[in-house]
């Protein structure tokens, strides 16, 4: 049966996204969260707006230029817009809230004005030992033309009066601050005046500016930074080796399209117009800011801050249950599947399972999808001691993983090195999935049997975000689930087709058309009068075919509701159309990253699925993707993922957001549980 009601029209994701940011920004302005982390709040506020020039904004920009996109000019500086009040409101918090309140505690950022003699006397030794051998400013003239700025980098621009040594007014010039510079510095105890005192390497630059520039009169200057097009532009189908197109093509990634350029807001119109004009930028790619061009870099004085009563209290993963430390996790496996849920339970028996496998004479060979695991894994030393050790090692290596293609490129290079067979994936698609399989050889000399075991993962294969980021992994030696995994990597390695997967699901084959036949088995079901419910916990929706299919659902009776961390473009609770759907947003202390996707179609036992995957909704993740998902078939585990990974997350009264109609979101309150704390303390006493 169709659609009831008109479909309402969908969110736009650029905004979606921007919204997202808005939420953790507010992190920021919360006072129960330790200043020093609230500060990291506004750092990775910066973080995510870069990849959201780098990345978002390129795109939409690219398709305002194409005709018959649907993307037209208003839509893009309405974009824009929202991105500029959203920066303004950063660096209002930065200034006005944060810096303020670190100053009352204890932790002040010194500036060249507030500095007394000892600290200029050490300002000045700094600059001139560590800082002023390594800039080279360039006045500009016809045989010195603009030099090349890298995207990202610190740089200034200066207007110089008087002449230069040859008698020309050249009055521009640019200086080039080196990335190996440091951007905060501590200053020594003994003359920060009681406190922790730093100093910004831009403060230090500018204190000493004219000192670069001897003879001339130093009018006007800025630091700038500029933000471009950071996507590598490889064509898959010409190239003849993948790995060395990208890794010559991480040369030139710094010099894109120029997006956004960033300057302070005391930049002088003439100096902010000439950088415009150099980069063919627009006037509302111009960003005034009151502060440092880049407040990611804030995470060096974080770090570097001596107190430990201003940050999140050290957490520490708990072992997770049903895994006893004892026994073998292949001997464990074969009693049944093990569920961990990071960053509350450990992700170290991922590391032990790899590590036995390596180690354990009877295993023959260990297949990896790799993805992100950044540039120190244990994981990947393990693969190439496998080598070493004469098994057979499989590595589907994603070399596209935007921002760790140099990482995955050296590993790639080193497992190759040691005889590991390494393939990319398939040509246009990115391979997501996150498998771990590993085949032994049991049974008798007489009658070996093979024997495969597995993790599948919504997350990534990396210690450090497995920290930081909710995830659940699954250990299991379930015969359906390992041999359908063994075909994925076939399917990769070979690039021929498989019989149909028993157990998986996999995009761009089966998931989208199974998960939309699951919305529609509840929808049936409500129209029927039977309980129909539905609850995903992903990271984005933005796919318009689910979408249909959700508000479908929704107007035919099911209760609806969707734990969505950034992106939704299903505006919920819009009247006769989305009343059933509820929409909310988590955001708390980690990063929420699982994937988890529930339906029930009436009241039995076997009327409910809940499967888990690496995909989010999104179109990208459907048809362009490698993915998985696999059904929880185990009762138990099913309910525990339910109890854990649902049920608090829908009665989050403390770092929920509730997504109104038009987009925007609404906190809860603040006078309730916290999903997270609250599973800190489970997972914790339950050992």
């Amino acid at each position: 049966m169709p659609v009831t009601s008109p479909l309402p029209p969908a969110l736009n994701r650029e905004t979606a996204i921007l919204e997202f940011n808005r939420r953790v920004l507010a992190q920021a302005r919360r006072p129960d969260v330790p200043l020093l982390e609230r500060l990291r709040y506004i750092c990775i506020v910066s973080s995510n707006l870069d990849e959201f020039f780098e990345v978002r904004m390129a795109d939409y920009i690219e398709a305002a230029r194409q005709p018959g996109t649907g993307v037209v000019g208003s839509d893009l500086a309405s974009v824009a817009s929202q991105a500029h009040a959203l920066i303004g409101d950063q660096y209002a918090c930065f200034n006005d809230e944060v810096m303020p309140a670190l100053k009352r505690a204890g932790i002040v950022v010194v500036n060249h004005a507030e500095r007394d003699r000892a600290q200029r006397r050490w300002v000045q030794e700094f600059f001139e030992q560590q800082v002023r051998p390594l800039l080279v400013p360039v006045g500009l003239d016809p045989s010195h033309p603009f030099p090349q700025v890298a995207n990202k980098s610190l740089n200034f621009i200066v207007r110089l009066g008087g002449k230069d040594a040859f008698g020309r007014e050249n009055s521009i010039a640019i200086v080039k601050v080196p990335r190996v510079l440091p951007r905060v510095m501590r200053l020594p105890d003994k003359i920060a005046g009681g406190k922790q005192g730093f100093v910004l390497l831009t403060s230090v630059i500018r204190a000493h500016l004219h000192e670069l520039f001897q003879g001339r009169r130093v009018e006007a200057f800025s630091q700038f930074r500029l933000t471009r097009d950071s996507e590598l532009a490889v064509d898959e189908e010409e190239v003849k080796n993948l790995r060395q197109a990208l890794r010559s093509g991480l040369t030139t990634r710094h010099f894109g399209q120029a997006l956004r350029l960033e300057v302070v807001n005391t930049c002088p119109p003439e100096l902010s117009g000439f950088l415009l004009r150099q980069f063919g930028l627009p006037p509302a790619a111009l960003y005034q800011v009151n502060g440092p061009v880049n407040l990611g870099r804030m995470n060096a004085l974080i770090d570097a801050a001596d107190a430990p009563a201003l940050r999140f209290a050290p957490h520490h993963p708990a072992w997770p249950m049903g895994l006893p430390r004892d026994v073998s996790i292949f001997w464990r496996l074969r009693q049944g599947d093990v569920l961990l849920h990071h960053p509350f339970e450990s992700f170290e028996p991922v590391v032990q399972f790899l590590r036995e496998a390596v180690s354990d004479p009877k295993v023959l060979a260990i297949k990896q999808t790799i993805y992100r695991t950044g540039t120190e894994s244990p994981l990947m030393d393990l693969l190439i001691e496998a080598v070493q050790r004469g098994k057979e090692v499989t590595c589907v290596v994603e070399l596209k993983a935007r921002f760790d293609e140099e990482a995955n490129i050296n590993w790639a290079e080193r497992l190759e090195a040691v005889g590991a067979q390494v393939v990319y994936g398939i040509v246009g698609l990115k391979t997501h999935a996150k498998l771990l399989l590993v085949t032994r050889r049991e049974g008798t000399p007489a009658r070996p049997v093979l024997r495969r075991y597995a993790h599948l993962s919504t997350g990534n294969y990396n210690l450090r975000t497995a920290r930081l980021y909710t995830d659940i992994g699954y250990l299991t030696a379930d015969a359906r689930l390992t041999e359908d995994a063994e075909a994925v990597f076939q399917q990769l390695a070979s690039l021929g087709k498989t019989k149909p997967l028993r157990r998986m699901l996999q995009a761009p084959f089966t998931l989208h058309a199974e998960m939309l036949a699951r919305v529609q088995q509840v929808a049936r079901a409500a129209r029927a009068g039977s309980a129909a419910r539905i609850v995903l916990k992903i990271n984005a929706l933005t796919d318009a075919a689910l979408i249909a299919a959700l508000v479908d659902a929704g107007q035919a009776g099911a209760e609806i509701d969707l734990v969505v961390r950034g992106a939704c473009c299903l505006p919920p609770g819009v009247p006769g159309q989305t009343d059933r759907i509820r929409v909310r947003s988590i955001v708390g202390r980690f990063l929420e990253h699982t994937r988890l996707l529930y339906f029930r179609w009436g009241a039995g036992p076997d009327d409910e699925v809940l499967f888990l995957t690496s995909a989010d909704w999104m179109s990208r993740n459907m048809f362009r993707r490698i993915e998985i998902a696999w059904p929880v078939r185990d009762a138990e585990l099913r309910q525990r993922l339910i109890d854990e990974a649902l049920v608090p997350y829908l009665l989050d009264g403390k770092d929920a957001w509730i997504q109104r109609a038009d987009g925007s979101y609404a906190p809860v309150g603040g006078h309730g549980a916290s999903a997270q704390q609250a599973l800190m303390v489970r997972l914790r006493g339950s050992r």
